[in-house]
């Protein structure tokens, strides 16, 4: 198992969390999601996968899930 964790722009709101914690769950080879919620700001996500994550795969995932984005996209 590898861990990574990303900054993500645009989530403000619990929601945001269940969003965003659904669409990266759903990519193959993830274990789990947490999210240190900071509204308005950059939060970190830290993801736990089988396998490192295309930097694409994930943003795809933030796309699907609404308007968020990676930090420095």
């Amino acid at each position: 198992m590898t861990s990574a964790t990303y900054q993500v722009t645009g989530m403000t709101c619990e929601h945001c969390v269940r969003a965003v914690t659904g669409e990266l769950r759903a990519l193959d080879g993830v274990g789990g999601v947490t999210v240190e919620l900071v509204p308005g700001g950059s939060s970190a996500v830290t993801v736990t996968s089988e396998a490192p994550l295309p930097a694409g795969a994930v943003a795809a995932a933030l796309d699907e899930a609404g308007d968020y984005l990676l930090s420095g996209e």
